[in-house]
């Protein structure tokens, strides 16, 4: 076990840099990147100004922009620059708040965190005991109207859940009973402490309703599958003819083995908390490191986004290695070395 963790630690270190490179290398390639959104923004300043904007950005000025950028230098250059700061915790400074990266990301970090954390809790809490009740009684009436409410919630996209949400419930054309967006009310300052509880999480409702619907669906599904193909095994057939009830059989023996693709999915509690938010945070207005990335991409703010693209990386992979260790705590006959 301890030389295969080594092993997995030390592939993570060209993994990252593979990956670092290849996203830093699109950067470097992009059109419409911060030195043109620079001198677009000057020229429609000049031109309202009426300057003649043919003549009002010199090519000097321009080197001078792509100097402050750093587009001046060589692309190896960049990069090893990129990731010296990294190595030492300093992912550099957002071009568009001007702050250190790790900032920005910190104060975007708490909010995604609660929706991941949050979302995955509560999908693990219903969607193995639904599952596992769905598998017994197969193809019995509680089976198929789960399974219709099941699949609707997994073909719609988490935004456009958010869409249909917001328009239903959140003062469209008919309910308004959530907020349309934005994470706390306006005198939120003014509440008790029970009051700001109650006004977040009334906030919250219906961005969670969309972090959770794909991800229910989706574990629901594995559990119940996975239960079933156990169930048709030989060795519970043994079981059951050796005098042991079917729910006794079921629960000793076949649960466990049934459990082992859901513990692939554990590695999600490290990703989810990007996973499918991009959207979802635009949608609901919510200042978490998904709208963060989504922002930093439209707006060519390269450092940020290289810093969340790190972040999801080492957790993405983190992840993985977690579910290989609850591999083993689930079956010990699974040997990772």
């Amino acid at each position: 076990m301890r030389a295969y963790l080594i092993r997995r630690l030390l592939l993570m270190i060209p993994t990252i840099l593979g990956i670092t490179l290849i996203v830093f290398g699109i950067t470097h390639i992009l059109p419409g990147g911060p030195v043109e959104q620079y001198i677009a923004r000057t020229r429609a300043s000049l031109g309202l100004q009426g300057v003649d904007v043919s003549r009002a950005i010199t090519p000097q000025e321009v080197n001078n922009i792509r100097a402050y950028y750093g587009f001046d230098r060589p692309f190896h250059e960049r990069y090893l620059r990129w990731l010296g700061g990294a190595l030492t915790l300093d992912l550099g400074r957002s071009y568009t708040y001007h702050e250190p990266v790790w900032d920005v990301i910190r104060a975007r970090f708490p909010v995604s965190l609660f929706f991941g954390l949050t979302s995955f809790l509560f999908a693990y809490a219903v969607c193995i005991p639904l599952g596992l009740k769905k598998a017994l009684l197969h193809h019995s009436a509680f089976d198929v109207s789960t399974t219709a409410i099941i699949f609707a919630g997994y073909v719609v996209p988490g935004f456009v859940l958010g869409l249909l949400l917001i328009v239903f419930f959140a003062g469209g054309n008919f309910l308004d009973l959530f907020p349309i967006g934005g994470i706390v009310s306006d005198n939120w300052e003014l509440l008790s402490f029970p009051g700001r509880v109650l006004d977040f999480l009334h906030h919250m409702f219906l961005p969670l309703v969309c972090y959770m619907a794909s991800e229910f669906a989706f574990l629901t599904l594995l559990m119940k599958n996975s239960l079933l193909d156990e169930m048709s095994r030989d060795y519970l057939r043994t079981a059951i003819v050796k005098g042991s009830e079917f729910d006794r059989a079921v629960w000793r023996h076949a649960l466990k083995n049934a459990l082992i693709p859901i513990v692939t999915r554990l590695s999600e509690v490290f990703t989810l908390i990007f996973a499918g938010a991009l959207l979802i945070e635009k949608v609901f207005n919510i200042d978490g490191m998904g709208k963060l990335m989504y922002e930093s991409i439209m707006d060519r703010d390269y450092p940020v986004a290289m810093g969340l693209i790190l972040l999801i990386s080492l957790l993405a992979m983190l992840g993985r290695l977690f579910s290989d260790m609850m591999y083993v705590v689930v079956d010990p006959r699974i040997r990772l070395d």
